[in-house]
């Protein structure tokens, strides 16, 4: 076995979050009479939390005040609505069987703030996972390395036998930061063009990453 413990973006990795996140930032864009994000202009706003996101999406000039305004109501939006067209990417759920089935004990780090990550993690993958972690109070988000560390704490899981897998510069970033070699899948957020340089080792579908993963 190549790996003892697989840590894991959420969004855009194992889940396909898109069109959820997009209709919470366009109602929350509309309650105040401003103009909707297309999928495609929200998939290049994610990535670095909920917060970050509301900022990229607002018409360039808001203020503080009201794009705090504005983030409370996707919060609310999103909170009620988190799960109705996500979903996991093709064959995610049968590979992360397959991991736990070889041994690999499995970890989830995501900028998705902690509440919603737990909610969708346990939803989408019961049994399937040891243990997730969002952004909180105790877990800044990526790339500070400080979720992976506490997953590997969490997890006994060695850095040296460990791998993080995830779709975005900020998820390699994250790898290098924590000292764990780095598996881009391109099924996610981010295209090949997106990234300012692609990343070494790759993986098309499930089935590749199974590859990787379990040799």
């Amino acid at each position: 076995m190549k790996y003892t413990c697989a840590i894991f973006d959420l969004d855009g990795t194992l889940l396909n979050t898109l069109d959820d996140l997009k209709n919470a930032v366009n109602a929350a864009l509309a309650k105040r009479g401003y103009p909707a994000r297309t999928l495609d202009e929200v998939r290049l706003f994610v990535g670095n939390g909920v917060a970050r996101l509301i900022e990229r999406a607002v018409p360039e000039g808001t203020s503080a005040a009201e794009t705090a305004a504005i983030l409370a109501d996707f919060r609310d939006y999103y909170n009620a609505h988190i799960n109705v067209e996500t979903h996991p990417y093709a064959g995610v759920a049968a590979l992360l069987g397959k991991l736990r089935a070889a041994g690999v004990k499995i970890g989830v780090n995501s900028n998705k703030y902690d509440a919603a990550v737990q909610l969708l993690m346990n939803d989408h993958f019961p049994g399937l996972f040891d243990k997730a972690v969002g952004e909180s109070e105790t877990v800044p988000k990526k790339p500070s390395p400080i979720g992976v560390e506490t997953l590997l704490k969490a997890l006994d899981a060695d850095a040296e036998s460990a791998v993080y897998i995830g779709d975005s510069g900020v998820d390699e970033q994250t790898a290098k930061n924590a000292g764990l070699p780095f598996i881009w899948v391109s099924w996610g957020f981010r295209r090949k063009e997106e990234l300012p340089d692609l990343p070494e080792v790759r993986a098309d579908d499930a089935s590749e990453l199974e590859t990787l993963l379990l040799g």
